[in-house]
């Protein structure tokens, strides 16, 4: 499924077939994904969740997204030396990290076509799309720095 076809009802009924129990936490922790529809570190998500389930602990919020990591509903990156950020499963794409001012930038993974084939073929290894980030400097920090 793709980021912008997932519902709260989509993921609870994948989550059901697949044997796992739906819990408040785990229910809010879905619509909180499904609401957020960007990168969201998991302590953000945890103080998401906490407001309709006080109880969840970081710990919880882990493992629910683990297993919904692993049923495909939910990808995780490592953008720069920031925590890792979670967001619905949707089209492969890379990232673009400003250093100065943390702006993350989503681009199509066909940008990265020609370096991923070349890792390959070059290198005999194979990178992980949905892990791909490139730091740099955007351009609206780039332009103030030369206006500075």
């Amino acid at each position: 499924m793709g980021e912008e076809t997932w519902s709260i009802d989509d993921i609870l009924a994948t989550l059901r077939t697949s044997g796992g129990r739906i819990t408040a936490t785990k229910r809010a922790l879905v619509q909180a994904l499904v609401e957020t529809r960007e990168h969201v570190t998991a302590e953000a998500l945890t103080a998401a969740v906490q407001i309709h389930a006080p109880e969840a602990s970081p710990s919880t919020i882990y493992r629910n997204l683990e297993e919904l990591e692993q049923l495909g509903i939910v990808v995780h990156a490592h953008l720069g030396r920031a925590a890792a950020v979670y967001h619905l499963a949707g089209p492969v794409h890379g990232h673009l990290l400003c250093s100065r001012c943390g702006v993350t930038l989503e681009v199509p993974s066909t940008l990265f076509e020609p370096l991923v084939h070349a890792v390959r073929r070059d290198f005999d290894f194979d990178v992980d799309r949905h892990h791909l980030a490139i730091s740099g400097v955007c351009g609206s920090c780039r332009d103030a720095e030369l206006h500075s």
